[in-house]
């Protein structure tokens, strides 16, 4: 076959995006809030390793399918799930948490552990020995994982936990100091708790501190993205949006969209109406947005979507008087 070459265009890229935080940060309703604004009003699907725990925003967010992902969470179990939700046809998977791949029950530095007891045993100097041997076979299966996430159609956002670490070294007077660790892909030390070239795998990479909740912290945000994420304020629909159309080849695509309402084309975008529906505290509130729906200009399955978040609203609003 001959090889051919030509013009580049940007088309359909698919987005690979991670959200590193530690406890209270804001990582997974920033990674459902950016995810909201990439699908568009369509579904999307969410693969949790948490117990549960993404559940708890179900009511805001309700055009997420929800999969529990449970040990061992071995890099080929992350490959599986995640080409399961790309396979069903979901534009955007979020991964929330990523870091078990590394460091959970059944992750990497787990399974290299047992590699290393099948080859030395409690024999301490053939332990040292089998060390960099037995890296061999998660490594690889680490590296596999990378190369299928690279073929997805969908866009993937992960969640990953972040910790603060230290390291010993010496001031400029030669005195010994503990300091926060420095790291290419850490911030003040607090680190995400990953396989260390994986942050730099994916298109985008964010840190968020629990000090400000969901304000992104660059680790890798290249130029043409940096508008997409301003750092001064909480990551939001508007980003997701606005990374989806660069990736789909928008021309205008490095701004956020701002405003109450915007046009996608001659259709309105349903993003503020999937807003209000979550906003709505009673049944006369959503049947005024029912109305506005039913006059709006809207894709076909954007209205569809819309009804079903409404009715969804309405069960939620029941819930919670019966409860009171």
């Amino acid at each position: 076959m001959a090889i051919q070459f030509r013009p580049a265009i940007r088309s359909n890229v698919n987005l690979l995006i991670g959200l590193a935080g530690t406890s209270g940060s804001g990582k997974t309703y920033s990674a459902l809030r950016l995810a909201t604004g990439m699908a568009q009003g369509r579904r999307f699907a969410l693969i949790d390793t948490e117990n549960g725990r993404a559940l708890h925003y179900a009511d805001q967010f309700p055009l997420f399918d929800h999969c529990d992902l449970h040990a061992p969470f071995t890099p080929d179990r992350y490959a599986e799930a995640i080409l399961a939700a790309d396979a069903a046809g979901y534009p955007v998977i979020v991964v929330d948490s990523m870091s078990h791949e590394w460091a959970g029950e059944g992750g990497v530095l787990e399974w290299h552990e047992t590699e290393l007891t099948r080859m030395a045993g409690d024999d301490w100097k053939r332990r040292e020995a089998c060390t960099m041997a037995a890296w061999i076979r998660p490594k690889q299966n680490h590296r596999m994982l990378v190369q299928k996430l690279l073929q997805t159609k969908a866009h993937v956002i992960f969640c990953f936990r972040a910790e603060a670490k230290v390291e010993i070294a010496k001031d400029d007077k030669g005195k010994t100091i503990i300091r926060p660790k420095t790291s290419t892909i850490g911030l003040d030390g607090i680190m995400p708790i990953s396989e260390k070239n994986l942050p730099y795998e994916l298109t985008v990479s964010l840190l968020m501190t629990a000090d400000a909740p969901g304000v992104p912290k660059p680790i890798k945000l290249q130029e043409q993205h940096r508008k997409l994420f301003p750092l001064e304020k909480a990551i939001t629909e508007d980003s997701g949006m606005g990374v989806a159309a660069w990736a789909a080849g928008g021309s205008k695509a490095a701004e956020p969209v701002q405003g109450p309402t915007h046009a996608v084309g001659e259709y309105l975008d349903p993003m503020p109406l999937f807003d209000a529906i979550r906003n709505a505290t009673t049944g006369s509130a959503l049947r005024e947005i029912s109305d506005r729906i039913a006059k709006l200009r809207l894709l076909d399955q954007d209205r569809i979507n819309l009804r079903e978040a409404g009715r969804q609203r309405v069960e939620t609003l029941r819930i919670e008087r019966g409860a009171a």
